[in-house]
């Protein structure tokens, strides 16, 4: 992915509807948190970088004395202090870039959901790095949602017929940091899967909330979209679906080249 379309793509998360839609998708399993608490060192402060409407963030007051979450989206954060435990006195909303926001370290750990393939990874690598105390680690998590085979086929064909993105554009990131030098890896964990319940409204709602495929993206094509995605279960009759979720954690070091 270019760097012009990848900006083009990040003016989604400023938009309040899309912010609004993130409510719509599955959450992290309970086990993503409990690798999470595993993985602090003192002091228990944990820096949030691309923290969107606090999925991780809202789930960390457990075992941290202060999260400084930091998103570049007003509209992201506002929704995050609405959310449940959004308004934990630990947690210290931002609004800034990873790149350039003011921080307070040293951390005990920084945590990334599916933020860091945003960043500019020559500046937040080293940055991330300063701010960390020793032994302190990156640790990135991504969701992983399995579709059934009745309709996945059909469904990733919707989505790529109107996704000005390629799925692969996000590939192998961890791969490139170690090749640039910026980035130690130290382990990888995938959890086990949980079940989750939606209903196919609320589906189409999240893939709406994403970069590629909400309104901000789609324009005046984002109706087409999701008559398409309905219409599509419709066909078989489904009104309600059962996704099993996962999620993978990688962690390491990251370094100053």
């Amino acid at each position: 992915m270019s760097v012009d379309q990848r900006r083009a793509l990040a003016l989604v998360w400023h938009d309040r509807e899309a912010a609004g839609l993130y409510r719509y998708r599955a959450p992290y399993p309970p086990a993503v948190f409990e690798a999470i608490r595993r993985l602090v060192v003192s002091p228990p402060i944990i820096l949030d970088a691309g923290c969107g409407t606090g999925a991780l963030t809202r789930h960390l007051a457990g075992f941290a004395s202060r999260i400084d979450a930091i998103d570049p989206s007003e509209a992201m954060i506002a929704e995050g202090k609405r959310l449940p435990g959004g308004d934990d006195r630990r947690i210290r909303w931002i609004v800034g870039t990873a790149e350039a926001a003011p921080l307070d370290p040293p951390y005990g750990l920084i945590t990334g959901g599916k933020s860091l393939h945003w960043m500019d990874h020559g500046v937040v690598m080293p940055r991330f790095a300063d701010v960390l105390v020793p032994g302190g680690r990156l640790v990135v998590v991504d969701d992983d949602v399995a579709y059934p085979p009745l309709w996945k086929k059909d469904l990733i064909a919707i989505i790529e017929r109107y996704s000005p993105v390629n799925p692969s554009a996000f590939k192998d990131l961890f791969g490139e940091l170690q090749r640039r030098g910026l980035f130690e890896r130290h382990g990888f964990l995938k959890t086990t899967v949980v079940p989750f319940e939606q209903a196919v409204e609320d589906f189409i709602q999240a893939l709406q909330s994403t970069s590629s495929l909400s309104r901000v993206t789609l324009g005046e094509r984002t109706d087409a979209f999701a008559a398409d995605v309905r219409g599509l279960f419709a066909r078989l009759g489904i009104t309600h679906l059962s996704l099993p979720v996962a999620a993978a954690l990688v962690w390491g070091r990251p370094l100053r080249p």
